[in-house]
């Protein structure tokens, strides 16, 4: 079984298993741990988090059907406030991270992409007809989608590796 140790301000072990699939992804623990609690804890998640997915479908089906076509919210500054401040405070801490050589960029990174999808999403699907709507789909086509995409890249790319 072959191992990696990546550096950083917490250590973090990735082990490559010797199973038959050849696939050479590393594994979150060892064939040999899977006696231990923690991967039954990890094999329950697992399916806590896809039954809870596919609990998700009939939830949405009511959504779309029963919610209102408008609203008007108390706080709407403060929503688009707070969402724009997460997307600064992700895209500044991945850049940090990158510039000290940490790993965790991956992580903050990803999470950035999300926010900015969330972004274009709600910008396009909120904005009021005419010059407002045009404004959400130009900033999201030239800005939060391609940011997004970056984000999404160095993500997969920053993401720890055994050998590398």
């Amino acid at each position: 079984m072959a191992s990696t140790q990546l550096t950083g301000v917490h250590s973090v072990r990735l082990v490559r298993g010797d199973d038959d699939s050849g696939s050479g992804v590393p594994r979150i623990l060892p064939k040999a741990a899977a006696a231990s609690t923690f991967p039954l804890l990890l094999r329950r998640a697992a399916t806590v988090l896809t039954v809870l997915g596919l609990a998700m479908i009939p939830w949405l089906v009511f959504l779309h059907t029963g919610l209102p076509t408008t609203a008007q919210a108390s706080h709407w500054a403060w929503t688009w406030t707070g969402l724009d401040s997460f997307q600064a405070l992700g895209l500044l801490s991945t850049g940090l991270l990158l510039r000290r050589g940490n790993c965790r960029a991956c992580l903050t990174s990803a999470a950035t992409s999300a926010l900015l999808l969330v972004d274009a999403w709600f910008d396009t699907m909120t904005a009021a007809p005419g010059s407002d709507f045009k404004l959400a789909v130009l900033m999201a086509v030239f800005a939060e989608l391609p940011l997004a995409v970056a984000c999404a890249v160095l993500a997969t790319r920053t993401f720890p590796q055994p050998g590398r």
